[in-house]
C-alpha cells in the first residue's frame, strides 16, 4: 500500500501511526512517554513534535539527517541526543515509509 499517494490528507499523526503500523509485526507502544513501534520488545519509531523519529544507521542514517530540518533525537531537551534516532520533519513524509522499514530490519537483526 502506497500511503503517501492515498485521497485522503493525513495529520502527521496519522500518518505516522498509518506509516508504523504498515511494518509487519509492528506494535504500538510507549517510549519516554511518546508514542512508539516496537518489534520484538525492540522500538523503531516514534513520533516527537508532530514529526517521526527513527532508528538508524549507517548510509540511511546519514540520508535522513541531510534533510533540512533533521536532527538527532533529543528527547530530554538538554543536548543528550540519542545517536541513532533520527528526528524527521513531516515536510519528508513520503520518506517516512522507507525509513521505517529501514529501521524496523534494523531492530530486527539486533540481539
Amino acid at each position: 500500500m502506497n500511503i503517501v499517494n492515498s485521497p485522503l490528507p493525513m495529520t502527521e499523526e496519522t500518518h505516522y501511526h498509518t506509516t508504523a503500523s504498515a511494518i509487519p509485526d509492528a506494535t504500538k507502544s510507549q517510549m519516554f512517554g511518546k508514542p512508539c513501534y516496537k518489534i520484538n520488545g525492540k522500538a523503531f519509531c516514534c513520533f516527537f513534535q508532530n514529526e517521526m523519529v527513527f532508528k538508524l544507521t549507517g548510509d540511511v542514517h546519514q540520508e535522513a539527517l541531510s534533510f533540512d530540518g533533521s536532527k538527532l533525537f533529543d528527547p530530554s531537551g538538554k543536548g543528550r541526543a540519542m545517536k541513532e534516532w533520527v528526528q524527521v520533519p513531516f515536510d519528508y513524509q513520503d520518506k517516512w515509509e522507507r525509513f521505517a522499514a529501514e529501521a524496523a530490519k534494523y531492530v530486527s537483526v539486533m540481539n
